[in-house]
């Protein structure tokens, strides 16, 4: 065949691998895979070096000089990752968890950087690209992980090579991509909350030049929250999904990957449990009725909701993209990703997550995008490279809402009726060149400079309708626009020293940008306001090394962050107004530390740990919520850690076993922008295993695994909201799951 999608199949052999290979890169190691290599009749076990494209080309993990951690397939397999959010615990100072009171909105937070308010005003601090294209909303990015190549999480500014949003981080999924041989994978998997996961994959060349490849997956299970009263299950599953990419060898020196995915989502309700007291505001006297009091312990994951039986959350993601490569000369080539997609959810939410209509809403969002990106790569096949492009993107981004607040309001203890709606728009488009240099200067020593020039032209346009019985209805009531640009230029400064093979020291100086925007929550002119952009100085030091003769590799660092500009959004008041500011909340300084191990002990035996420490405040002045306390940083755990061990078994006729087991800590944390003690997770751990069993053939195996073992009862995200109704809410972490597969790959 002629020159098949050579880029994307650099990794394909890794498919390929012995079962050796694949168990030990078992359960998020950093990517150390045990590799038996028999040469003059003695074995050589070591850990294998892989390759990853954090800086737009070919380096190994080892090389790259960055806090970085990456997964493969095989990781993420023995990892039990089905969605995205699986990587919570597996990578030092990441929270990454399903948020918002939504199925499939990720919430992201890296190093303490993250987005503070689901609405579609605010962007993402944390950039999750896929295939190299930017995701601009966290609704439906909780991507599931059925057809993965490899993902790599970028940790700290991204500013140079990575565009629009990126101050946080950037996590990259790739995609698998046919190549030159036919492969096949199907699997069914059963776990308990009667869970079923369908899932296949096929790809092969189809003519000389050209490849193509399939995946499909139908994952449902029932809900593992439940109304005593009537029986329904909320917090279940109903994913339905499937990529097509198209391989094509153009000629020896171009080639072009098409790619088409489509995800539908269809599920109840996503609940928490309400952590405060929830009251009505009566008209008549201005005082506070108690409404609901809160279970005391912990929760029993039972709960009612004031929505109907139809009230549930439907998303629906789909797009494609076209990569170009052209390989120019043997020192330069270009590169072009050109994609559009499209968003689609209405998800109706529960946020005091009672059977009170205090804070029960519809958000519809109707999102487009079109990006279109250029890569212009030179290497002189020696001591330089370089990378120099363009990017661009336009998005659109309608939506409609509704709040439904009948229980919020009384007049002398008579309810009173209310409904507010809301319609929206929000285009932005965002402008970006960029280039970096990487200069081995010396035998040891290699310089990176990197700059990117962003700017950002939002538009944005609101109007709020409120209908009551006793107020009386304004239609519209209140109506704004508003427009603003922005921009900036973000740079990098690397320092690489090579003491041998083996040690790897490295310094890095890099600037992250996050553009300003409008308060999409103002119900009147006193809450129109425009915020301005957040910015990112981070500077860190860190050492890769590998020891005792490639069976070990340690990576650490330590960093320091000046996070300025901070855009929060707050409560007026304690359960009696409609208010939400968004301001630019005060500067953050933020202080940490790194460290990845994986150590194969023996040949069947591998050992990993991470452990990353967080030291996060705001600035000299102090963030003071509307209480008047003075607030910490959410989502910023002092300490997160893990450890865990795989090990191998070999049986007669050439099968064999595989045990793993991991644990991973996290610390104490808030879980809102305002400190409220009701959402605060204190320190817990979680224990995970799983056991396979594979076939000598290398085709049949049968998994079993477990998560959350000693079904441990944690928050993960909350909704404050104490303007209506004194609410907050708390999301909480799934409770003990199992589950059973059979894979067949040929």
């Amino acid at each position: 065949m002629k020159k098949l999608n050579s880029r994307t199949n650099v990794f394909g052999a890794l498919r390929h691998s012995t079962l050796a290979l694949a168990i030990a890169t078992a359960v998020g190691a950093p990517q150390a895979v045990m590799a038996q290599a028999q040469e003059d009749d003695v074995d050589a076990t070591l850990l294998e070096e892989v390759v990853v494209t954090a800086q737009r080309r070919e380096q190994t993990l080892q090389e790259v000089p960055m806090s970085i951690s990456a997964f493969t397939g095989e990781d993420l397999e023995y990892l039990q990752a089905d969605n995205l959010d699986s990587l919570q615990g597996a990578v030092p100072n990441l929270n990454l968890v399903q948020g918002r009171g939504s199925s499939s909105s990720a919430n992201v937070f890296i190093r303490g950087v993250g987005q503070p308010d689901a609405l579609q005003t605010f962007d993402p601090a944390v950039g999750i690209y896929v295939d190299d294209v930017y995701m601009s909303r966290i609704q439906g990015a909780l991507f599931k992980l059925n057809d993965i190549e490899r993902i790599e999480v970028l940790r700290g500014p991204q500013g140079t090579l990575y565009g629009k949003n990126t101050p946080g981080g950037a996590i990259r999924l790739i995609t698998r991509s046919p190549g030159e041989d036919f492969e096949a994978e199907a699997g069914i998997l059963y776990g308990d909350y009667d869970r079923w996961q369908i899932s296949g994959y096929m790809a092969g060349p189809v003519s000389d030049n050209i490849g193509m490849s399939l995946s499909v997956l139908s994952d449902s299970r029932d809900g593992y929250v439940i109304d005593p009263s009537t029986g329904r299950d909320y917090n279940d599953e109903n994913t339905q999904s499937a990529r097509v990419k198209l391989a094509w060898g153009i000629s020896d020196n171009v080639d072009a990957t098409f790619s088409f995915d489509y995800t539908i989502e269809d599920t109840e309700l996503t609940l928490g449990k309400a952590e405060a007291p929830l009251i009505s505001v009566d008209l008549a006297t201005g005082g506070a009725v108690l409404r609901h009091v809160p279970a005391p312990g912990d929760w029993d994951f039972r709960t009612r909701t004031s929505l109907g039986d139809s009230d549930g959350q439907e998303v629906e993601n789909w797009g494609g993209s076209m990569t170009l490569n052209w390989d120019i000369s043997d020192s330069l080539s270009l590169r072009s990703i050109t994609a559009y997609r499209e968003l689609d959810a209405d998800l109706f939410v529960d946020i005091d997550a009672t059977e009170l209509e205090l804070g029960d809403v519809l958000v519809s969002v109707d999102q487009d995008q079109f990006s279109q990106e250029f890569q212009l790569l030179g290497d002189n096949g020696g001591n330089l490279h370089w990378v120099a492009g363009l990017y661009y993107l336009d998005e659109n981004l309608p939506s409609h809402q509704e709040a439904y607040a009948d229980d919020f309001l009384v007049f002398g203890g008579i309810p009173v009726s209310f409904l507010r709606t809301i319609d929206d728009n929000l285009q932005t488009t965002s402008y970006a060149v960029f280039g970096q240099v990487d200069w081995a200067f010396a035998e040891s020593w290699s310089l990176g400079l990197g700059l990117r020039y962003t700017k950002e032209d939002k538009d944005y346009f609101r109007t709020t309708s409120t209908f009551s019985d006793l107020l009386g209805n304004a239609d519209p009531a209140f109506a704004f626009s508003d427009s603003d640009s922005w921009s900036d230029w973000t740079p990098t400064v690397t320092l690489d020293y090579m003491l041998n093979d083996d040690v790897h020291f490295y310094g890095r100086l890099a600037n992250g940008f996050k553009s300003g925007g409008f308060n999409g929550r103002a119900n009147s002119a006193a809450d129109v306001s425009t915020f301005d952009p957040e910015t990112v100085w981070t500077a860190e030091i860190g050492a890769k090394t590998t020891m005792m003769d490639g069976r070990m590799q340690a990576n650490y660092a330590v960093f320091t962050s000046q996070y300025d500009d901070f855009q929060a959004r707050v409560s007026v008041g304690d359960g009696v107004d409609f208010r939400f500011p968004v301001l630019n909340a005060a500067e953050l300084d933020i202080n940490g530390a790194e460290f990845e191990l994986s150590w194969l002990l023996v040949d069947s035996l591998q050992l990993f740990s991470q452990i990353g420490y967080l030291d996060t405040e705001y600035g000299a002045d102090g963030f003071t919520g509307s209480d008047g306390v003075l607030d910490e940083p959410a989502f910023a755990p002092e300490w997160t850690g893990r450890v865990g061990a795989v090990w191998t078994l070999d049986l007669s006729g050439g099968h064999s076993l595989a045990f793993g087991a991991d644990a991973n800590y996290r610390d104490g944390m808030w879980l809102s922008v305002e400190n409220v003690e009701p959402l605060r997770e204190e320190s817990y751990w979680l224990t995970n295993a799983f056991a396979t069993w594979n076939h000598a053939d290398g085709h049949w195996q049968v998994m079993a695994g477990m998560k959350n073992i000693a079904d441990e009862v944690y928050k993960v995200e909350g909704q404050e909201f104490r303007s209506v109704g004194n609410i907050m809410t708390a999301y909480y972490g799934d409770p003990r799951t199992w589950n059973v597969s059979l894979n067949y790959r040929y």
